[in-house]
């Protein structure tokens, strides 16, 4: 029959099991089952390298991880640096526009101080040859100001008194007024004097304080430039964290991909042993009831074992999880088919937007993976009863870990991949990621559906 010539895997047993063999590949119905071929099976060697690699990647951004803490530090520091740098900036700015309006009002003091000083000094000068010409005149002929024959031509001795009272009145006032300009014209060079040295002593602030305007630029733009250079460090460093983090992921998707094919085979092997056992038990039950010639009724008409329906393995769970990595976080988002819009909470979740994102939160993607094998409540809470407790210390790949307590219940959900990585939909604004698991706050059971 067609059957029998086409499977490799009864052609290969033909000659070795005799009746029995070609009884259980032909079974009940005198039908050949086709036998699946046996899923790739690697290496430990190559797990074994694959996780070594997935190890030293992870090395790399731990590494990575601190150098990018102490230059996030030292940014921060620089950052403060600058701030404080343009502080004394300011400061300088506006000590050099106090001292420039201080240095402007000393100049014209000085300006204004020696327009009055030369101002007494012509006063002087006129009063001067004012006090000239009188002495002058007193001594010319016929005069009764100041001459002498201002005396002589008096006609008694009073009015000669009278006279010399007058010419002394006269001489004394404007000797007096002389004397007063000239104690004016002291004062007024003295405060030319003060406000000339104001002056000096304000342009020497001005010229003190634009050169500390200066330093203080330049020390700005220093500490703006070793900020710069910092900040360009830190940005090489978040790509090199970055790339690194894409190889480790691609690491732990080959470990990931390894032992998936391992647990196909393994799943394989198991399901071929149970095929091998039904046919066995339905080839001796077909031997030991009589053939049709020997009266023994109609033909058997009894089926052979289905195979486990798609997705009810542990390897297929943990694919359907990592197949949505970098799905956005929505809270109240996702079901059986993948992810959905979210809902809103009137709290965190909203100013996050989640309402208006098509993605998962932590629930919805344990219901995204299972599906098919166990139907979940969209709640944690309730997702932790949905299946059998183990201990932390016996958890395994497609376990479920939950973090909360007895006060506030159940808060959060991821499910385990092994090697101490979880892949989870951890909160808003988030993606969904794999993240080493968190034993802050974690509950002492993981809860199995598989297995």
């Amino acid at each position: 029959m067609r059957g029998e010539a086409g499977s490799g895997a009864g052609a290969r047993r033909g000659a070795t099991i005799g009746a029995l063999g070609i009884a259980l590949l032909l079974g009940v119905t005198g039908t050949a089952i086709a036998v699946p071929p046996p899923p790739p099976n690697p290496s430990d060697s190559e797990i074994n390298s694959s996780k070594a690699d997935a190890n030293a990647k992870a090395g790399d951004v731990g590494r990575l991880t601190n150098q990018l803490a102490q230059a996030e530090s030292k940014l921060a520091q620089l950052n403060d640096d600058v701030q404080l740098k343009m502080e004394e900036a300011n400061k300088a700015r506006v000590d050099a526009e106090t001292a420039q309006d201080e240095a402007a009002q000393a100049d014209r003091d000085a300006k204004a101080a020696r327009t009055e000083s030369d101002a007494a000094q012509a006063a002087i000068d006129k009063a001067r040859a004012d006090l000239d010409r009188f002495a002058a005149a007193s001594f010319q002929q016929g005069s009764t100001v100041g001459s002498v024959s201002a005396y002589l031509t008096a006609n008694s001795p009073k009015e000669l008194l009278g006279r010399a009272q007058m010419l002394d009145a006269v001489g004394g006032s404007r000797l007096n007024a002389l004397d007063t300009m000239k104690r004016a014209q002291t004062d007024k060079s003295n405060k030319d004097a003060t406000a000339r040295k104001k002056l000096e002593i304000a342009q020497e602030r001005k010229r003190a304080a634009e050169a500390a305007k200066h330093e203080a630029d330049n020390a700005q733009s220093a500490a703006q430039h070793a900020q710069d250079t910092q900040a360009a460090q830190n940005d090489k460093l978040e790509a090199d964290k970055a790339s690194v983090e894409k190889q480790l992921f691609e690491a732990q998707q080959k470990v990931s991909g390894l032992q998936g094919q391992r647990q196909r085979y393994e799943d394989w092997k198991a399901q071929k042993a149970r095929e091998d056992e039904e046919r066995a038990r339905q080839a001796a039950l077909a031997a030991s009831r009589p053939s049709p010639s020997q009266g023994g009724g109609g033909r058997p008409t009894g089926r052979p074992v289905q195979s486990a329906p798609a997705g009810a393995s542990v390897e297929a769970v943990v694919q359907r999880a990592l197949s949505q990595l970098g799905v956005v976080y929505a809270w109240g988002g996702g079901n059986t088919s993948g992810p959905t819009r979210g809902i809103r909470d009137g709290g965190t979740a909203d100013r996050y937007g989640d309402y208006n994102k098509i993605g998962f939160d932590c629930s919805g993607l344990m219901i995204y993976a299972f599906a098919g094998v166990r139907s979940l409540p969209h709640y944690s809470g309730y997702q932790y009863n949905a299946g059998r407790k183990v201990p932390l210390s016996q958890m395994r790949r497609g376990d479920m870990l939950f973090w909360g307590g007895s006060a506030r219940g159940i808060h959060h959900v991821a499910m385990y991949l092994g090697n101490g990585q979880m892949v989870e939909a951890p909160q808003s604004g988030l993606r969904v990621r794999i993240a080493p698991v968190r034993y802050g706050g974690i509950m002492p059971y993981a809860t199995r559906l598989i297995g």
